[in-house]
């Protein structure tokens, strides 16, 4: 089977391959333990696409990664709008608090299927003419290039944790699922940060893999 596929139910299992329901059901829980597959409410369980990593160690973007796992991305802005940072938001962008910041919501889709949920917030002094216009017609990092702002590196924190009740409705899955948090800091070549972005991803959609290189 590809990623992707859709499992025979418990019952079609049990008679292949001649086991109790009870050992399939242990079987297939401890798959999607370790992530080989996944459940989708009231559709059935999936394969995984887990041997398809998403390498952190590089500048991340998902339009990128999305096509060069062969997947159709599609990003759905949910909000765009200027705003006054708060404590949180100015001490993530080295910023003073009460300066002006753009904070863009977007739900980020692969195949139709919603993967990840994006708070972006940028400096406005950085981006003075950004628009939902200009979001909707190019990937947020070609914009950066527009801009004239080159990364330089990217700092990114992540955690595990359960769906709040708005994420799992975006996301399309039941409320409590396990979700990926990230916090993504991302700096310029004059070493200024030029983005602060959260995202909520699927667990059962992403595979992270992070390399460590030991300086001499």
């Amino acid at each position: 089977m590809i990623p992707y596929d859709k499992l025979p139910s418990e019952r079609q299992l049990a008679v292949q391959y001649q086991l109790s329901r009870t050992t399939v059901r242990l079987a297939l829980k401890e798959l999607e333990n370790i992530g080989y597959i996944y459940r989708r409410h009231g559709k059935g369980t999936f394969v995984s696409a887990l041997k398809k990593d998403v390498d952190l160690g590089g500048s991340y973007s998902f339009t990128q990664q999305m096509k060069n796992l062969g997947r159709i991305p599609e990003t759905r802005i949910l909000a765009f709008e200027r705003i006054k940072a708060d404590k949180f938001v100015s001490h993530h962008l080295n910023l003073s608090p009460g300066e002006t910041v753009f904070k863009i919501s977007r739900l980020r889709i692969a195949d139709g299927e919603p993967l990840m949920i994006e708070d972006t917030y940028l400096p406005v002094k950085f981006f003075m003419n950004l628009n939902s216009q200009l979001l909707r017609k190019k990937p947020l990092y070609d914009l950066f290039v527009d801009f004239n702002q080159t990364i330089r590196l990217a700092d990114e924190e992540l955690y595990a944790s359960l769906a709040s009740k708005d994420d799992a409705k975006q996301l399309m899955i039941p409320e409590r699922s396990p979700v990926l948090h990230l916090a993504r800091q991302t700096y310029s070549i004059k070493n200024e940060i030029i983005e602060f972005t959260l995202s909520v991803a699927r667990a059962d959609q992403f595979h992270y893999r992070i390399r460590h290189v030991r300086n001499s």
